[in-house]
């Protein structure tokens, strides 16, 4: 038996255990293949855990939320249901049964390359997405997101992606949770016209209150990318409601969502899959910048910026007065005059005269008025905001300058205008343009 054995290189515990084989069943099967596979496994997925697993997929899809294996093991988890299978077993799972499809093609996680600020505040990143109301009319949605730990700061919408709607969102946002670093959007001419050369009004807002506006290269969306990826988890959950027909109405659903996604849904682009709200919490923020001073008196939770009596100031009696203080969603903007000696403003021409073709002039937006400066910065002429569908202003329906008939040489320049409003936050947040800026300081009120 031994050298039987030896020969046929087995042990003598296989030669025993296929002679006791070949007496029970014969010697043909006993030669044939076994199956490994062990009698028992205590670790087997049953078939009411897999649907179980199943019934929180269907019921995260039918949420709006994501309902990916990832997303149903956390969910699972939340829920305290044991076993929880792992990710990779969950996926075989949903495979297996049809509802789910190997995608071979996508790049791993382990390439990703990601990019993410140190802090929350040290960078927000502002998007606007197209949506529709149940009548057929298009709307907006601004999303307003932190960087760092991809909390939903605020959301707008409106019926345009206008300056005004930005500048709402952006308040709202900074209302809640302070004053960024950094504001990262697209090129969009609501946005950040920079690279057109241009200077929008969330521009202007934004470097009066210290934040830098900042911008991806154009036809470059992936710069922008985790805001996309936010327009895509809103898409999901808000065809799972029913369709708005107000404005109101989708902004409480918006509201909601941001509740959501900021509390109750684990984030998987933050580590361990914490909720947003969690990484805001568990890093200090960011050191907001300096804002010009009386910047932040506009921000407030949905109110337009007011108008404020001005304090009296030592001008001269000769300079013209502002009793007013110019919010700072408004203020100066630079132009060329045209041929025709007109300028335009809001889709608006005003003539202010021919012999100042070609030239660079200034224009001081105001809630009700605007004023008109030449390239030195003298006053030109003063007029009230056209009716909406207006398209052109003749000379005779401005106001010329008054002050130039009664006191001869005392014309006032715009950095008059500016020194002689309630604050110097205008006067601070266009240096670029106003050379001659006032060494007074500020009033108490500033």
């Amino acid at each position: 038996m031994t050298s039987f054995c030896l020969e046929h290189q087995i042990s003598r515990k296989t030669f025993y255990a296929i002679l006791a084989r070949a007496k029970a069943e014969g010697q043909a099967a006993a030669l044939e293949p076994r199956s490994r596979r062990p009698r028992t496994s205590p670790n087997r997925i049953t078939e009411e855990i897999k649907q179980q697993a199943l019934g929180v997929r269907t019921a995260l899809e039918s949420s709006g939320l994501d309902y990916g294996p990832i997303s149903v093991h956390d969910k699972m988890l939340a829920l305290g249901m044991t076993p929880v299978p792992s990710v990779a077993t969950l996926a075989r799972i949903f495979r297996d049964k049809g509802v789910a499809r190997l995608e071979p093609k996508k790049k791993p996680r382990s390439a990703w390359r990601r990019f993410v600020y140190p802090a929350p505040n040290a960078c927000w990143q502002l998007d606007a997405t197209e949506y529709v109301l149940a009548g057929g009319r298009k709307c907006v949605i601004f999303q307003l997101i932190d960087d760092h730990s991809r909390l939903a700061v605020a959301s707008h919408v409106a019926f345009g992606e206008t300056s005004e709607a930005a500048i709402a969102v952006v308040n709202k946002g900074i209302a809640a949770h302070g004053v960024p670093q950094r504001l990262l959007s697209d090129n969009g001419n609501a946005l950040n016209p920079s690279r057109r050369g241009a200077l929008g009004r969330l521009v202007t807002h934004l470097k009066a209150l210290g934040v830098d506006p900042i911008t991806g290269k154009p036809y470059k969306p992936t710069t922008q990318g985790k805001n996309e990826r936010f327009h895509q988890t809103l898409f999901r959950w808000l065809d799972k409601q029913p369709l708005a027909g107000s404005l109101g109405q989708l902004q409480a659903q918006v509201d909601q969502f941001d509740y959501i996604y900021n509390t109750q849904r684990p984030h998987q682009g933050l580590p361990g899959r914490i909720t947003p709200q969690e990484a805001w919490d568990a890093t200090p923020v960011a050191e907001p910048p300096i804002s010009s001073p009386g910047a932040l008196r506009s921000i407030g939770p949905m109110k337009p910026p007011t108008l404020k009596p001005a304090t009296p100031s030592s001008a001269s009696p000769g300079r013209r007065q502002l009793h007013r203080q110019v919010p700072v969603a408004e203020g100066l903007r630079t132009t060329t005059v045209r041929s025709n000696g007109t300028v335009r403003a809001r889709r608006t021409e005003f003539l202010i005269g021919r012999q100042y073709a070609g030239q660079t002039a200034y224009v001081l937006y105001h809630a009700t008025t605007l004023e008109f400066f030449d390239h030195h910065g003298t006053y030109i002429a003063e007029a009230d905001w056209p009716a909406p569908g207006t398209s052109y202003v003749r000379a005779e329906h401005l106001r010329p300058n008054p002050i130039a008939r009664d006191v001869p040489g005392e014309a006032p320049t715009v950095t008059d205008v500016l020194r002689d409003s309630a604050t110097v936050t205008d006067v601070l947040r266009h240096g670029p343009i106003v050379t001659d800026v006032p060494t007074h300081q500020p009033s108490p009120e500033s």
